[in-house]
């Protein structure tokens, strides 16, 4: 390990156990030398500090990969633009940054430390500009509502067209923000579509708990509401240069990244093998089951598992889908797509490790509101 990797570990670690602490002063500080960027920022702001940490400690910890490191700041800084943060403001943020972490660390806190992070953050800061930079899209897409359908309790299908062409590939995910309801308030949601000629993108969506944004895409959009839509990330991507077989493991609105992938195989496939394993708590939660169904009925070289953890009368698969999954195989030949709650997710590698299917074979989407 380098020694700035090193200190910056060491030094997070000193204040690792104090994130939502850290996330307020850091925030604070900002507020409070330069309240006009308060305008950039949601009105709730729970989940904003969870952003930050996380984005923090995935630099921190991708220092020893260059290449992930360098994908995934150019990223965040052209997902950024959305916040419409210019070049000075990213000077204030590092400031702020280390101060916080300064205060909280106490007398554990050395110069070595300063400048170890005024170092890195150099660097995210430069990478993150060019990302932005180089950017010629532009910050968010308008896009109007033309379809909106309750397919269960808390979750609804709806499709979008966007004011101007907007271009993904199938598998990534898109952040959406709903004006009329949340303003500056975003969340990422994966398309259930590959992109198509007529430019709409259809989105599966469950309103969790107090989730501000997917309470109101489920429970108060309606047909002929604007949202907006930023910058595509993500790379769990098909490689059609694979001609292995694929195993898709969905868990409730999970799907919709997995069926963005199918609709693109359905469109050059005719070698490779594909099963899709479907999972929800109840039947009600299989809420696309009879879409999967006509694909698969369509094209013989997609095979369709769906199992319940909570539904004793369901007469398919019982148990978590990551158990469902243990029952087939063997899997060791297989290219791994995977996608669902953060729990869904760790279960489903954990079987998977377990299993012996190598970690270079396996792309996984993990979402939570």
């Amino acid at each position: 390990m380098g020694d700035l990797a090193r200190l910056l570990k060491e030094s997070w670690s000193l204040v690792e156990e104090y994130q939502d602490k850290v996330a307020g002063y850091f925030y604070a500080r900002i507020f409070l030398s330069h309240p006009d960027l308060r305008d950039l920022f949601p009105v709730h702001m729970d989940v904003q500090r969870s952003r930050l940490l996380n984005a923090i400690v995935t630099a921190v910890q991708t220092l020893e990969d260059p290449e992930k490191f360098d994908d995934y700041l150019r990223g965040l800084g052209r997902d950024h633009r959305k916040f419409h943060v210019e070049p000075e403001h990213y000077e204030v943020v590092g400031g702020a940054l280390i101060e916080a972490m300064r205060h909280f660390a106490g007398e554990q806190w050395g110069v070595e430390y300063d400048q170890a992070w005024a170092d890195a953050y150099a660097v995210i800061a430069a990478k993150m500009l060019s990302g932005a930079e180089a950017d010629t899209n532009p910050p968010y897409w308008y896009a109007e509502v033309m379809s909106h359908e309750r397919r269960a309790k808390d979750i609804a299908v709806f499709t979008v067209m966007p004011m101007h062409p907007l271009e993904y590939r199938a598998g990534q995910y898109l952040s959406i923000e709903c004006p009329r309801f949340q303003p500056r308030l975003w969340r990422t949601y994966s398309p259930a579509n590959a992109p198509r000629r007529d430019n709409t993108i259809e989105f599966h969506v469950r309103a969790v708990g107090a989730g501000w944004v997917s309470s109101a895409l489920v429970r108060r959009l309606e047909v002929g509401d604007m949202i907006r839509l930023a910058a595509p990330m993500g790379s769990m991507n098909l490689d059609r240069r694979s001609t292995r077989d694929a195993v898709f493991v969905a868990g409730g609105t999970g799907l919709a990244p997995i069926k963005s992938l199918l609709e693109e195989l359905t469109r050059y496939n005719r070698t490779r093998w594909v099963h899709v394993f479907f999972g929800a708590r109840t039947r009600e939660d299989l809420y696309d089951l009879a879409e999967l169904n006509r694909l698969a009925a369509r094209y013989p070289w997609l095979s369709v598992v769906t199992a319940c953890s909570d539904d004793p009368t369901f007469p398919g698969e019982q148990g978590n889908i990551s158990e469902v999954v243990a029952r087939y195989g063997p899997w060791n030949e297989h290219d791994f797509f995977v996608s669902g709650s953060g729990s869904m997710v760790k279960a489903t590698l954990k079987t998977l490790s377990e299993l012996q299917v190598p970690s270079v074979r396996i792309k996984y989407d993990s979402f939570s509101e």
